[in-house]
């Protein structure tokens, strides 16, 4: 049996992603013992009844304690709070890498708080379910997913080394990985994730407000597109809350460009250009085929603990 990529592991924060990273890793043989650190009385009962991890506690820099890899699944903007509490308990020469899909934010916080001999590694798994909490993890969540690493403008040796180690470690989870610049990664995300999630927290919200609707309409006559929609509006509020915040001027930017597109197809629809909607519907009917081409079209097929098909498994992302 060869040995485990990382003798041991910590996991800060153990929700949908660090419950999934903690089965695959543990199913791959990538890791040796696992320590898990959240602040939640009620995750950490579940997360023991579970029998997630090798220890469980309240205390981050304890469950940091000797660890080869420590894996922030924390929201966003409680990313710094938790790099803080990490950094009295890293050993010289851990990896350090994280799972938002926020990058150039959670790179400047983890860089502050953490360090020098510590190798920072930001990451993003495209990967998820709207589901919640220790529960929700699953082993599969990851496989033929892309992983996006957004290492930091070093080039010595042993940090390279670092990066190629997690490399393994991911591909181990049955990951694609790809190295990125942070804010690119911010720009690509804000386009293929931050904003559909905005326009289906706003669509929904506007379903509900809707004068000459009523509630019970809207939920017994869903099409399976505003069903879609709720889906997606149903993904943890405060981990959205912080990526909105974090990557506020990439998400202004392709908000800005798709209010331009929106008002172009308001005004086909108003001046009945049928040619022009056909000719978009085609263009979007094309990049969906892509997509299913590519193998992307659902997180896992038919995985995870509620056995739901692969059209109800998104790639949002809740921790």
């Amino acid at each position: 049996m060869n040995a485990p990529l990382y003798p041991k592991m910590a996991v800060v924060g153990c929700g949908l992603i660090g419950a999934s990273v903690i089965l695959a890793a543990r199913a791959a043989g990538a890791v040796g013992n696992v320590a898990v650190a959240d602040l939640s009385p009620t995750a950490r009962e579940r997360i023991i009844a579970l029998g997630l991890a090798d220890s469980v506690t309240a205390d981050t820099a304890e469950a940091c304690q000797d660890a080869d890899l420590v894996v922030f699944a924390v929201p966003v903007m409680a990313m710094a709070q938790a790099a803080l509490a990490a950094a009295p308990g890293l050993k010289s020469g851990v990896t350090i890498t994280d799972v938002g899909s926020v990058k150039a934010a959670v790179r400047e916080a983890l860089t502050k708080a953490l360090p020098e001999t510590a190798f920072i590694i930001p990451g993003h798994p495209i990967a998820g379910t709207e589901q919640s909490g220790p529960d929700a993890g699953f082993a599969e969540l990851f496989q033929h997913r892309w992983v996006i690493l957004t290492p930091l403008t070093r080039s010595d040796t042993p940090y390279m080394a670092a990066v190629e180690r997690l490399t393994a470690f991911w591909t181990a989870l049955g990951s694609n990985v790809e190295l990125m610049d942070e804010k690119h990664h911010d720009l690509v995300l804000a386009l293929t994730s931050h904003l559909p999630h905005l326009i289906a927290y706003n669509i929904v919200g506007t379903a509900a407000d809707l004068e000459g609707v009523t509630r019970g309409e809207v939920m017994k006559y869903s099409a399976g597109g505003f069903r879609d929609f709720t889906r997606i509006a149903a993904s943890d509020p405060t981990m959205w809350r912080d990526v909105f915040l974090a990557n506020k001027d990439a998400v202004l930017e392709v908000l800005g460009r798709f209010t331009e597109d929106l008002q172009a197809l308001s005004r086909a629809i108003r001046w009945a250009e049928g040619d022009k909607l056909f000719d978009l519907f085609s263009r979007t009917r094309e990049i969906r085929r892509g997509i299913i081409a590519a193998g992307q079209e659902s997180a896992a097929p038919n995985f995870g603990r509620d056995h739901r098909p692969a059209s109800e498994i998104s790639d949002i992302k809740s921790q």
